[in-house]
């Protein structure tokens, strides 16, 4: 190989790797600036004017009546979902691992099943392994009432009984930051 041809191969491989390292530099600073807007998505979003949360009275998987009046004065996290539902069910282990960090700190969560068979929504909680309150809105009544558009929807209650934060669609309900916003609520 002559000279002429060393140097242009050299020149070749000092543009590749200058290329290479210029595309992966890009791609590091695009993944940095998208985390923070990520991390905001994954929040929940205050509710433009806050109303009181309507009362239910819906059956859980033991038969027993529950009311979301019962809680007044806790923090509760309303969850409306389905079983058909891909990005309900994609959040279910978040909320049941948020559930055992919560639970003993006084925070309620109600997860309202929309429509359905109550025997598939045992089965699903079954085998989920589903330990906090499942109810039973089977002819779609409380949903209507509450500001649900798309499912999963969660609405997040005040110990005053007023609906103040919600999540349209699902988010990691492990997660700190969600779990620090529900948490000040409680202050």
């Amino acid at each position: 190989m002559n000279l002429k041809n060393k140097l242009a191969l050299n020149t070749r491989r000092s543009f590749l790797k200058t290329l290479t390292s210029g595309v992966m530099s890009l791609a590091a600073l695009s993944a940095a600036a998208l985390k923070p807007a990520l991390a905001a998505r994954l929040l929940l979003s205050p509710l433009f004017k806050p109303k009181p949360a309507p009362d239910f009275a819906l059956e859980n998987l033991d038969g027993d009546i529950v009311k979301i009046s019962d809680f007044r004065g806790k923090v509760v996290i309303v969850n409306f979902w389905a079983t058909w539902c891909p990005p309900c069910r994609f959040e279910i282990p978040s909320m049941q691992r948020a559930w055992n960090i919560v639970s003993k700190e006084g925070i309620v969560m109600l997860a309202i099943h929309v429509g359905g068979n109550p025997d598939r929504v045992m089965q699903f909680a079954a085998d989920f392994d589903v330990d906090f309150p499942v109810l039973m809105d089977q002819k779609s009544d409380v949903i209507k009432q509450w500001p649900v558009r798309g499912l999963p929807t969660t609405v997040i209650v005040d110990p005053k009984g007023s609906m103040v934060l919600q999540a349209i669609g699902s988010r990691e309900w492990d997660d700190k930051a969600l779990l620090d916003q529900i948490r000040a609520l409680n202050r």
